[in-house]
């Protein structure tokens, strides 16, 4: 209908934009709502992040104590993932945790054509230490979610290729992107990934296109598109802190920019 679902971290709701640009809340969620993906059932399912520091930087909020370094927040109790009833606005966590690690930072998420979701964890940083991130895959009534890889200088963004068999993850703090192949649902051939580009700078979010382009949200420098044959260009975006980017409109050639 031409309405655009985001999620709002510093606000933690699960927001609408009408296509006269009114902003209205579905869900107010808490936490820190960081990535969102309409599930088979019509549901969303969020990755909140359980909330970030945040420090004022000119215009600008930032997710940082710049005093400390820090994204953790005080009294910092995990992040989660969790289903949102659109119609109720009705919120139910699904996980918290993978094989007795907490999640510390649900970050970014996509599903498989088999009903399944790829999803991120960043991690959070501390005065003196950071989370190594990680790569997961879920189930979406609650009953499995498998990690796929760790150890990731945070881990965001995630996609898969068109036809399912390569799933992608920006790493931000390095400005890489990485892929794994993908044998199964949940299950990748090398743990370990390839490492297909590195730039200098920091990746957010990213979407896939019909004929392979990755499209990074690239913090700083608007958006990043990889192309099936290893090259790479940027297209500028007005605002300095791109986070992340979907396709819309009849022909899906429409970018919805955050």
């Amino acid at each position: 209908d031409g309405t655009v679902l985001l999620v709002e971290i510093r606000r933690g709701t699960l927001s609408q934009v009408t296509g006269e640009g009114k902003v209205g809340v579905v869900a107010d969620l808490g936490g820190g709502p960081n990535g969102a993906a309409v599930g088979p059932d019509g549901a969303v399912y969020i990755c909140n992040n359980g909330g970030f520091a945040w420090s004022q930087v000119g215009d600008m909020v930032v997710p940082l104590d710049l005093a400390t370094r820090s994204s953790e927040p005080p009294d910092f109790e995990g992040g989660w993932i969790e289903r949102v009833d659109l119609e109720t606005g009705e919120s139910t966590v699904l996980y918290r945790e993978c094989d007795g690690h907490r999640f510390t930072s649900p970050n970014d998420i996509v599903f498989d054509t088999a009903g399944g979701f790829w999803f991120t964890d960043l991690g959070k940083t501390r005065p003196r230490d950071l989370d190594r991130g990680g790569l997961y895959y879920a189930r979406p009534d609650g009953s499995s979610v498998v990690e796929i890889s760790y150890g990731h200088l945070g881990a965001n963004g995630v996609g898969l290729s068109p036809s399912g068999d390569r799933v992608y993850v920006a790493e931000s703090f390095t400005g890489r992107l990485w892929a794994w192949d993908v044998d199964a649902p949940g299950r990748v051939r090398d743990p370990g990934g390839t490492c297909l580009l590195a730039t200098t700078g920091h990746f957010d979010s990213l979407a896939v296109e019909a004929d392979g382009t990755v499209v990074i949200a690239a913090i700083g420098d608007g958006l990043c598109c990889y192309r099936p044959d290893g090259s790479h260009d940027y297209v500028p975006m007005p605002d300095p802190f791109t986070t992340n980017v979907c396709f819309a409109g009849d022909d899906l050639r429409t970018a919805y920019v955050t």
